[in-house]
């Protein structure tokens, strides 16, 4: 099962790209991917309970305190001005404890008769970061978007800034994102599976009381909240990834508050975690084959041959690496959990596939240095057990907490050896069955039971789909965008994760014109 971070913490992605839990925990690092019951977030969906559906400008008496408050904006970095937004750790207890999230803001640069009010993005993840990323955003428009719309970024709850949850001491970040993902011994599977019930035993002994209050639903409570404090009617929203799947439970929850939606690269919400993983997999492969091709034709591939022979290649690496890390310079060394991290995180855009040439060319002389470089870059390490951002903890704690309980160890290895069976790069395919792990020892669920959306909003929403899309691959648009009846499904004929930004004018001119007038592309447009 897979979300998606949409840009690393340092900025240096030039597109919205999502990282995706099956980079993460594929080569047993820390991107998505489920036992103490644990309290269902209040107006949760499931059996026996009635979604919570709140009609435009009307609110539950007892959150008026935060439905009322005033945002205190104040000069941050890069631009941006930046406040905190107070929500209830419960919302089933409003008067109860509260949390502070962390909101920044890239002003609307046209006169104030032209705004049309905020446009609330993310990133992806689950984990990722939304303050920095809105910097990103604002840079990255077209003016006349930037114009009309303040691009305002939000650290959903447990994420960043927005009381951080903490599941994992740095030491055990760096043994998690080091752990081989792939046993094929008992001893390895034990050891996998104690390093992963520890995950959810770190949350609740770190992180006792926001445990259980992390969560889509609840983050979804704190967007309408956010979007009164904006002082806006409807609810204007930019998600990638993982953010899709934001919009989807926001438009299901608050159908009459929603404005101009762009979901790219979509979460089919009828997907439990399996069926993600599943879904991932194929995708990872297909983006595989597609890079092997590429690499072929190129004088600076490491293997020479066809696609066959490049795929080859990449399979006597892992190969290798499983048997004995490799040297990667400064005393460090290569894992296999590592070089997977760096095959998978390339696959999220062709802008990798330069840097990950490099990085193989070096593995064919034993040095493993280039491919370590994009695994630390991938896991947003700082130094030695050091991370520039919570996600290694986030991911689990929200994306496991999201989903119905994993399957247990027999299941995990019924499926990897399924999914491998035929793959190109089996060890890939294997790791995505195993990245389910930590979800399959949680400590409680969401109720949500997964479904297709089923919001009765009349506003038009634009789908974004990506053919060759890895992480959210290109039938889970088609599904989100038959199951919201308002829809347009575009369809960027591509590769990489999401297409908005991507370099696609025609995708680039079809959101703008979407975000500025509400006018939907026609129905059946292909960008390539």
């Amino acid at each position: 099962m897979t979300y998606g971070e949409a840009v690393n913490s340092r900025g240096t992605i030039p597109r919205p790209h999502s990282r995706s839990r099956t980079a993460a925990v594929v080569a047993a690092t820390a991107l998505l991917l489920s036992p103490l019951a644990a309290m269902a977030p209040a107006g949760a969906t499931g059996p026996g309970r009635a979604p919570l559906v709140v009609a435009a400008d009307d609110f539950p008496a007892d959150l008026a305190p935060y439905y009322t408050q005033t945002l205190a904006w104040e000069t941050c970095k890069d631009g941006l001005t930046c406040s905190w937004l107070t929500v209830p750790l419960d919302y089933a207890n409003p008067t109860g404890p509260t949390i502070r999230l962390r909101v920044s803001r890239a002003q609307a640069t046209g006169p104030a008769d032209s705004r049309q009010g905020s446009l609330v993005i993310n990133p992806g993840g689950p984990g990722a970061s939304g303050t920095d990323f809105a910097a990103y955003v604002a840079t990255s428009i077209t003016p006349k978007v930037n114009e009309a719309f303040d691009v305002v970024g939000f650290d959903p709850r447990g994420v960043g800034k927005s009381a951080p949850i903490t599941c994992l001491t740095g030491r055990q970040t760096t043994v998690w994102l080091r752990q081989d993902g792939t046993p094929n011994t008992p001893a390895e599977e034990r050891r996998l599976m104690s390093l992963a019930a520890a995950i959810p035993q770190g949350c609740l002994q770190m992180s006792p009381a926001l445990a259980r209050n992390v969560g889509t639903e609840n983050t979804v409570r704190d967007m309408d909240i956010l979007r009164q404090a904006l002082g806006d009617q409807k609810l204007n929203w930019l998600g990638f990834s993982y953010g899709t799947y934001m919009g989807t439970l926001y438009a299901e929850q608050f159908p009459d508050r929603v404005g101009r939606f762009v979901l790219d690269g979509a979460v089919d919400p009828a997907n439990d975690s399996m069926e993600m993983s599943l879904g991932q997999s194929r995708g990872f492969q297909v983006a595989m084959g597609r890079f092997a091709a590429d690499c072929s034709r190129r004088a600076t591939c490491p293997f020479r041959g066809n696609a066959k022979a490049v795929l080859a290649g990449v399979n006597r690496l892992f190969a290798k690496l499983d048997a004995k890390p490799m040297p990667a310079g400064k005393g460090r060394v290569l894992t296999q959990a590592e070089a997977m991290t760096a095959v998978f995180t390339s696959m999220y855009s062709t802008q990798f596939w330069p840097w990950l040439r490099t990085g193989l060319r070096q593995s064919t002389r034993n040095d493993g240095t280039e491919l370590l470089a994009i695994a630390d870059y991938a896991n947003d390490r700082t130094g030695p057990n050091t991370y520039a951002t919570n996600m290694a903890s986030a991911f689990y704690a929200i994306a496991c907490w999201d989903s119905p309980a994993a399957p247990g160890v027999d299941t995990l290895r019924a499926a990897a050896a399924e999914w491998s069976r035929n793959a190109p790069v089996p060890e890939m395919a294997a790791a995505m069955s195993w990245g389910n792990a930590p979800c399959s020892q949680w400590y409680g669920h969401t109720s949500r039971v997964p479904a297709p959306a089923s919001s009765t909003t009349t506003a038009p929403i634009l789908v974004i789909g990506t053919t060759f899309d890895p992480a959210t691959p290109y039938p889970w648009a088609v599904a989100l965008s038959n199951q919201l009846t308002t829809s347009t499904l575009l369809t960027y004929r591509g590769d990489g994760h999401t297409a908005f930004g991507s370099g696609s004018a025609c995708i680039d001119k079809s959101v703008d014109a979407y975000l500025l007038t509400g006018l939907l592309p026609p129905k059946g447009r292909v960008c390539r």
